[in-house]
């Protein structure tokens, strides 16, 4: 028989960044997903603990026994009940101090000091804690996400994927999807427009069939399954950093991941995809700011059209769509 095992990802922070938001990043939360392989293969009982905006992201995944949206109710509940490991992998004063709480033999990730509010690790989330508090470090990490969760969960990276809970219900019908659109946090994640313009029509102009998220109707993406559906109808995605690409990756897509101010070296593209960075590459990037101050805009759009262009072309070639 395995273990209970709760994991509290709700979103409000990121694993590799202080602060919190009022934003739940939906990236985050889905990039934990890998470790549900290792709980699924030695048969524990996993609940997972969320905010309710997440929801659509996590249920009906078959390696989550029970999930649960954070609400005074449910912080009730769970101190009525035992676990043998608790991974805690929030930052938030209010979560942490759910989980001290908590029963449970054995609790990793994060905690709170109480006296203090400042965020400490417990001893296998020392390495994580410190990637995301000490932006010199975090500049020269060169571990994925994936490692560094791993190690919080005492445990070894070996090439687990992402975990949709949702089965897409398109079919893959274009060569390319152009994922333009970045969240509000980071503004300055976007390739201008005019690039994106001159990719496209590139692409068409070579009889590659184009869809391009900023000319859907946006109901599409009010909904995270039916953005889902979105990037699942192409073969290979040009994207920002983004929870779309994040999809595109755990969907088996060839992904072109376009990086400015965000750190590349974080991301795993499971030999399917790369990144692509500014070149020449700035001495201030990754800089972790939402704003610039060296550039006439963001650092991104020093990216070259015909740098994406050549490797989208190359990606491409792995396999072209059906068209209808």
């Amino acid at each position: 028989m395995g273990e209970r095992v709760l994991i509290v990802k709700t979103g409000y922070s990121e694993l590799l960044e202080l602060g919190n938001s009022d934003t739940v990043s939906l990236g985050d939360i889905f990039r934990v997903t890998p470790l549900l392989e290792v709980y699924k293969k030695r048969g524990d009982h996993v609940t997972w603990l969320t905010d309710k905006y997440a929801f659509p992201l996590l249920e009906g995944n078959s390696s989550i026994n029970e999930l649960l949206h954070l609400d005074f109710p449910t912080s009730i509940h769970l101190q009525d009940r035992a676990f043998d490991t608790i991974v805690n992998l929030e930052k938030n004063k209010e979560v942490c101090g759910l989980v001290k709480r908590l029963d449970a033999w054995r609790k990793l990730g994060f905690r709170v000091d109480v006296e203090t509010g400042d965020v400490r690790a417990y001893d296998r989330a020392n390495e994580a804690l410190t990637v995301s508090s000490n932006q010199d470090i975090k500049k020269t990490n060169n571990k994925t996400f994936q490692e560094l969760l791993f190690t919080i969960a005492g445990e070894v990276w070996q090439g687990e994927n992402y975990s949709l809970g949702y089965s897409p219900k398109s079919e893959e019908v274009f060569d390319v999807g152009l994922n333009t659109t970045v969240g509000k946090k980071w503004p300055n994640k976007a390739w201008e427009s005019g690039k994106w313009d001159d990719l496209e029509k590139r692409l068409i102009s070579e009889g590659f069939n184009v869809t391009r998220q900023d000319r859907q109707d946006p109901m599409i993406f009010k909904s995270i399954n039916t953005y889902i559906d979105w990037i699942n109808q192409s073969k290979t995605i040009v994207t920002g950093d983004t929870f779309g690409m994040h999809v595109a990756i755990a969907l088996g897509k060839n992904v072109l991941g376009l990086f400015g101010p965000t750190p590349s070296a974080e991301v795993h593209f499971y030999d399917r995809g790369e990144a692509i960075l500014p070149e020449p590459l700035p001495e201030c990037l990754p800089c972790f700011r939402n704003e610039c101050d060296y550039f006439k805009g963001p650092c991104i759009n020093l990216i070259d059209v015909d740098r994406v262009y050549q490797k989208t072309i190359e990606y491409s070639k792995k396999g072209r769509a059906i068209k209808n």
